[in-house]
């Protein structure tokens, strides 16, 4: 029965969709159309040259799109990998169904895999990454959680008083993070459920991207930040004004309009009129970009790509710049198979080295993590799941619901008064550290995670910044219905992992090796926060709908040592890869100057989350939007003679209004179809999708 119920509300859940075949303008919605006009190519036909060409058509690379193309005498290119997700629009449109009917392990997810980790009971973790235009913000669980001011002007400070360092630091971002967002309060029942504050100051109310809350919440949400309150990690008013820790309900990318997902693509793209200088083409994988001698440095005259592995492949030339925006994994990939990346990588393989840059692919980070699964009654469970809520069944508002309570505890929460001690006991290791941790032998790259390692232990660690993330996952669990979950996730990792490729071929996945849980710190830290995730379900008022521990088990699991045989059998990725291209100076391994340009080249930036020097105690999406916003208003001033000429095709208003999902009228009812609440409250972790890039 229950897999007939499934079965039943993902078929319903997916439509309408389109054929693949059907792309042609007069099968197109009326929203797909519009598309069209605003840029992204369908037949394949591209002109030879652009100013611009962006490889990647992700969150950074249409934020880019949309905001070089303002200025009608550039021309812009976007050269995307996956498809443009016309045929599945329902799965990314609805929120929920990044839980329930997910795209990830399909042809949009580009199913990346670690090699095995000795560390993490030598299995090899799934590292899920959007294949389609808007890339993971397809397909990611929602949340729009900002770093703190801290970690910022720590990013900053890591610069070494380089010219630009100041335009990554707090105040900055907070302005660019802001112009990204166009903010709604939550409906009055949902903030009273949910126990949801805000503080509107700290949030941008005219950008693209729709920030808001789902039109239904689950009322054990209101619970949370209560239950946090009881063990001591206090409620947070104003989580998104520099002060990310303590408890709260997360804003998600959602349209209040119509309650579907607001990602790079409907945010940043589909809202345009007609831009001629504007050309986004999808199914064109960059295998590389094409150097030449530039003086001391080199320089991008085009760039290769092709429709799929063994086409023919293609170039288009670059008048300006090449814009890599291919994320944690596929900028540093493109990088080294174009000669730029570590020579003792890129020699054996027989690929010229033009830019010997040691730090490409190294100071790889992630988010580790793992949940306590508890139980509870089957009464419980019906309101967890909201089929007691008026007017659920069916409802719009119940398929925007989405995880969303969170919390930030920071050491002193950890650890107690031991946390003096465990600060101490992580510098004295240092040396070792840095000498056995790390993969590259580059004495360059070894200085960057000194540095990163210090700023981590003497700042960032000190403070009430988090060092573990909670979340409260209501949307089903591996362990069937009548459960929940509390997810405790590594914030600050020590450990350090690589990428590197070992093929010519650019359509051979790279290597991927995060290093999980080879510095022993880690390993505390992550223990701790699930050790306070136990405490959680069995504190009130949260306890009140518990009735037991099914993983992993009081009986089971108890002292510290039996904590740490059985956390590396669970653990995975919390899908918050970075660091791979950092910005660093290059005598600490650094790619990327505070320019964003790549060391050794007169025309080559990269804008994406690679280039975070450090992982935050955030998810990614946020902090990448103001990435983006704040490298656009670079570039066109570089290119300008430091001023961004006015936009001239089209105002900043006029560019991004509301937007309607699927539905043509904008009325919330016609917006998504209808599932009913029976059969979403059984879909189990299947299909759990927590990316937040």
């Amino acid at each position: 029965m229950y897999a007939t119920r499934l079965a039943a509300a993902l078929a319903l859940a997916s439509l309408p969709l389109l054929a693949a075949a059907d792309l042609r303008p007069e099968y197109l919605s009326a929203r797909d159309k519009r598309a069209i006009s605003s840029g992204i190519i369908y037949d394949g036909q591209i002109a030879s040259t652009y100013d611009f060409v962006i490889i990647g058509g992700g969150l950074a690379g249409l934020v880019l799109a949309s905001r070089l193309s303002e200025d009608a005498n550039t021309t812009v290119l976007v050269l995307e990998a996956g498809d443009t997700g016309d045929a599945v629009r329902s799965q990314i449109d609805i929120p929920g169904n990044a839980y329930y009917s997910s795209l990830l392990g399909t042809t949009y997810d580009w199913q990346y895999e670690t090699v095995p980790q000795p560390n993490v009971a030598n299995r090899q973790l799934a590292w899920p990454r959007g294949r389609v235009l808007g890339g993971s913000t397809a397909v990611n669980g929602l949340y729009m959680v900002r770093p703190s001011a801290l970690e910022f002007n720590v990013w900053s400070q890591l610069q070494g008083g380089a010219q630009g360092a100041d335009d990554w630091a707090w105040d900055a971002m907070f302005t660019s993070m802001k112009k990204s967002e166009n903010f709604t309060a939550p409906i009055a029942s949902v903030q009273e459920a949910g126990a949801i504050e805000y503080n509107i100051d700290s949030h941008g109310t005219t950008g693209p991207v729709h920030t808001s809350y789902p039109g239904f919440i689950i009322p054990a949400v209101g619970n949370w930040t209560e239950t946090l309150d009881w063990i001591g990690v206090l409620p947070s008013a104003d989580p998104d004004g520099g002060q990310g820790w303590g408890a709260f309900i997360a804003t998600s990318c959602i349209n209040p309009d119509n309650l579907t997902r607001s990602y790079s693509r409907s945010a940043y793209i589909d809202p345009l009129p007609p831009r001629s200088n504007l050309a986004i083409l999808p199914n064109a994988t960059v295998t590389r970009l094409i150097l030449a001698q530039d003086g001391q440095s080199v320089k991008a005259t085009a760039v290769e790509y092709a429709a799929y592995d063994g086409a023919t492949r293609q170039t288009v030339n670059v008048n300006k710049e090449a814009l890599l925006s291919g994320g944690a994994i596929g900028s540093p990939h493109v990088l080294m198979h174009s000669g730029i990346g570590p020579t003792n990588v890129l020699q054996p393989l027989g690929i010229s080295t033009y830019v010997n840059l040691p730090g490409v692919g190294q100071n790889l980070q992630d988010h580790l993590s793992g949940q306590v699964v508890f139980s509870t009654t089957a009464e419980t469970a019906a309101s967890l799941h909201g089929s007691q809520a008026p007017g659920a069944n069916g409802s719009t508002a119940f398929l925007s619901f989405i995880n969303s309570a969170i919390a930030y505890p920071n050491i002193t929460d950890l650890l107690g008064d031991y946390a003096p001690t465990f600060q101490s006991d992580i510098l004295a290791n240092l040396t070792l550290s840095s000498t056995t941790l790390v993969p590259s032998t580059d004495s360059t790259v070894i200085a960057g995670y000194k540095a990163i390692y210090n700023a981590l232990a003497n700042t960032i660690l000190p403070s009430q910044v988090g060092q573990v993330e909670l979340l409260f996952g209501l949307t089903g669990t591996s362990f069937g219905a009548n459960t929940f979950s509390i997810q405790a996730a590594l914030q600050h990792p020590y450990s350090r992992g690589q990428l590197y490729i070992n093929s010519t071929d650019p359509f051979d996945k790279p290597v991927i090796d995060p290093g999980y849980l080879s510095h022993p710190a880690d390993t505390i830290m992550l223990r701790e926060g699930l050790k306070l995730a136990r405490i959680l379900g069995q504190t009130y008022p949260l306890n009140g709908i518990v009735t037991g521990e099914l993983s992993p088990g009081n009986a089971t699991v108890n002292t510290d040592p039996e904590w740490d045989a059985w956390l590396p059998t669970i653990v995975g990725t919390e899908y918050h890869p970075s660091c791979s291209c950092a910005m660093l100076p290059l005598a600490n391994g650094g790619v990327v100057d505070p320019q964003l340009r790549v060391y050794g080249t007169s025309n080559v930036r990269v804008i994406d989350s690679s280039v975070f020097p450090m992982e935050f105690a955030a998810h990614l999406m946020v902090p990448t939007y103001g990435l983006a916003e704040q490298a656009a208003q670079m570039i066109r001033q570089f290119w300008n003679e430091g001023a961004v000429p006015a936009n001239g095709t089209t105002t900043a208003s006029a560019s991004f209004p509301s937007q309607t999902g699927n539905s043509t009228t904008g009325s919330k009812s016609a917006a998504l179809p209808a599932v009913g609440i029976s059969s979403l409250a059984l879909m189990g972790a299947a299909a759990v999708a927590l990316l937040a890039l």
